[in-house]
């Protein structure tokens, strides 16, 4: 690696890092909804889909609805199969 690119790596990260540090932001906002989701009972958690259904048709766009879907399926499968998936499990 050249000289320059050792400089900017240190300045503004490698790639890698700025991906993780984007992913790691949003995983963070995932986990916000973990009470939330948690307090909701079954029919409402079910609930949330149309909710998300609606919010998609009317925002036109997934990166909105997109932390809090994962919470939903977090907790769905926390619900189901007793298993929480892991935040590394969140990024990919």
């Amino acid at each position: 690696m050249s000289i320059i690119n050792n400089v900017l790596s240190k300045v503004v990260g490698s790639r890698h890092d700025r991906v993780i540090k984007k992913f790691t932001k949003l995983v963070a906002e995932i986990n916000s909804f973990e009470k939330n989701m948690q307090s909701l009972g079954d029919d409402e958690l079910r609930a949330k889909t149309q909710q998300f259904r609606e919010r998609l048709d009317k925002e036109g766009s997934l990166e909105g609805i997109l932390p809090e879907a994962f919470a939903v399926v977090r907790e769905a499968s926390q619900r189901v199969l007793g298993e929480r998936h892991y935040d590394v499990q969140l990024i990919g």
